[in-house]
């Protein structure tokens, strides 16, 4: 069912390599708030997404920070490493929307690197995109201000999931920014009264780009 979608997703690998990935690994599907992999887990899969949205995020004394999300034809490069080094995962990953991913077995993953060095493309280009979105996260927490990053935070959320209004409480988006429910409901009112956002119970609609 999922095999061409699995060879769209990967057509810039050799078809010998594809067609080890077809027979050596499973998609399955996961639903919303799945959690996925945890902090301190060893990773036994590298998924790709084929279908669906996840976020990657860390957490620091009861404080969470998203890091990024992995979009359909993308994988997770923290879970890459730490498969191949047999670490314990450093971030957790949740279902962000209902997702279909194919789970790549970690030890043939490691043993692809060496036999279909073609592979190395794949985790090559997610480690460019993952290192792009997290130089924006550390640019965002240092130089801006905490309006722009909250207002900037809600039109990718709603890109991405194609939700306007997005349905998050002030404590869920304070867990993803890593602040505290205090602050973004101090900040949405703000954002409400400058006309960029209207609350709507626990959604956010954004009324002005």
């Amino acid at each position: 069912m999922f095999e061409d979608r699995i060879r769209q997703a990967l057509h810039y690998l050799s078809s010998d390599l594809v067609e080890q990935i077809l027979q050596s690994s499973k998609v399955m599907s996961f639903a919303t708030d799945t959690e996925i992999l945890r902090e301190g887990q060893y990773v036994k899969v590298v998924p790709l997404v084929l279908d669906g949205l996840i976020k990657v995020f860390t957490s620091y004394e009861d404080k969470e920070l998203l890091l990024y999300y992995i979009q359909p034809d993308e994988s997770c490069i923290m879970s890459f490493s730490a498969g191949l080094k047999d670490e314990p995962s450093r971030v957790f990953a949740v279902v962000e929307q209902p997702t279909e991913a194919l789970l790549m077995p970690v030890e043939l993953v490691s043993g692809w690197t060496k036999s279909f060095p073609d592979i190395n493309t794949l985790f090559f280009k997610q480690y460019g995109m993952r290192y792009a979105d997290l130089l924006d996260t550390v640019n965002h927490l240092l130089y801006d201000k905490l309006d722009k990053r909250l207002f900037e935070y809600l039109q990718k959320k709603s890109a991405l999931t194609g939700a306007n209004p997005i349905k998050m409480t002030h404590r869920q988006i304070a867990n993803e920014l890593g602040t505290s429910r205090e602050v973004i409901s101090r900040v949405m009112k703000k954002l409400e009264a400058e006309g960029h956002v209207r609350q709507e119970g626990n959604s956010v609609k954004i009324v002005r780009q």
